[in-house]
C-alpha cells in the first residue's frame, strides 16, 4: 500500500516547508520559472482543447498536467507555498520573515516564467504579428479583458467576486499539492493531484500564477487592458485572495486537525523552559 494517512501527510508538509525554507534565491528563480511557463503551456493548451471541442471542461481536464509535472520535478509554485512554507513557522521552527522571504522570490520567479512563455507564445500564435488575433489567441484576449476591465465595470462587487474566486482556487489547488503527498507512486500522486486541480480550472476560479501569463498574454495580443487594470483588479486581489485560501483554509486547516504530536522529550522541556 503506498496510501499515507493524513497525520503522516501533514508531517511530510512540515519537512517540505523546512525544505522550501532552506532553498538559496537561485534555485528559488529556477524552479519557479520553471512552473510559470508550464502554467503558461497548460493553460494554452486547455483553451484549445475547449475551442476544438466547445466543451469548456474538456480544458479543465487537461488543465492539470501543468501541476503533475510541478508536482513530480519538486519545483516552486507560490500558490502551493502559501499553504506549505508557513507551517515550519506555526511549528517554531522558522521567522516571519523568512516566510515572507520565500514567498516574495517565488511570486518573482513564477512571474518572470509566465511573462517569458507569454511572449514566445504570443510570437508562435501570429507568426510574430503577422497572422491575424485568432483561435486561441482570441481566447487569451477575451479572458484577459474579463478578468481585469470585466471586473473594473462592477466596481465593488467585482474586486469582492475576484477576491472571493482566488479563496476558493486556492483551496483546492493547495488541497491538490498536498493530496499528492497521499502516495509514494508516480500513478497515485498523477491521480490525486489530477482531482481538486480539475475542480478549480471547471469551476472557473481565479489563479495568481495562470493570470500571471494569460493577462499580460492577452495584452501583448491586443487586449485593451493597462498595467493598472491587470494589477489593481486581478493581479493583487487574486494574490491575497490565494494566500487566505492556501493558508487557512489548507495548510492551516490540515495542520489544526492533524498536526504531528511533539516527542515526550520536548514537551517536558518546553515545560520546564515556561516554569523557569
Amino acid at each position: 500500500m503506498d496510501y499515507a494517512k493524513p497525520s503522516d501527510v501533514v508531517a511530510s508538509m512540515v519537512d517540505a516547508s523546512l525544505k522550501k525554507l532552506a532553498l538559496a534565491p537561485r534555485d528559488i528563480m529556477i524552479r519557479g520559472a520553471i512552473s510559470g511557463a508550464l502554467l503558461g503551456a497548460a493553460t494554452t493548451l486547455a483553451f484549445t482543447g475547449a475551442l476544438t471541442t466547445g466543451q469548456p471542461l474538456v480544458g479543465a481536464l487537461i488543465f492539470p498536467v501543468s501541476l503533475v509535472m510541478i508536482v513530480l520535478l519538486g519545483l516552486e509554485l507560490v500558490t502551493g507555498s502559501f499553504a506549505i512554507v508557513p507551517l515550519a513557522r506555526l511549528e517554531g521552527k522558522a521567522t516571519w520573515n523568512a516566510v515572507i522571504a520565500n514567498w516574495s522570490w517565488v511570486f518573482v520567479a513564477n512571474l518572470l516564467g509566465s511573462l517569458a512563455f507569454g511572449v514566445l507564445i504570443a510570437i508562435s500564435l501570429t507568426n510574430m504579428g503577422k497572422v491575424e488575433v485568432a483561435g486561441v489567441a482570441a481566447r487569451i484576449v477575451a479572458v484577459a479583458e474579463a478578468k481585469t476591465i470585466g471586473n473594473a465595470a462592477i466596481g465593488t462587487a467585482g474586486m469582492v467576486s475576484v477576491f472571493v474566486k482566488a479563496i476558493l482556487c486556492n483551496w483546492l489547488v493547495c488541497l491538490g499539492v498536498v493530496m499528492a503527498m497521499t502516495s509514494t507512486s508516480t500513478v497515485g500522486k498523477i491521480a490525486a493531484t489530477w482531482l481538486p486541480i480539475f475542480l478549480f480550472f471547471a469551476l472557473g476560479f481565479e489563479h495568481a500564477v495562470v493570470n500571471m501569463f494569460v493577462i499580460p498574454t492577452g495584452m501583448l495580443l491586443g487586449a485593451k487592458v493597462s498595467l493598472s487594470d491587470w494589477w489593481l483588479w486581478n493581479q493583487i486581489p487574486v494574490t491575497l485572495g490565494n494566500l487566505v485560501g492556501g493558508f487557512v483554509f489548507t495548510g492551516l486547516a490540515l495542520y489544526a486537525t492533524y498536526k504531528p504530536a511533539k516527542p515526550a522529550a520536548e514537551v517536558a522541556q518546553v515545560a520546564v523552559q515556561a516554569a523557569e
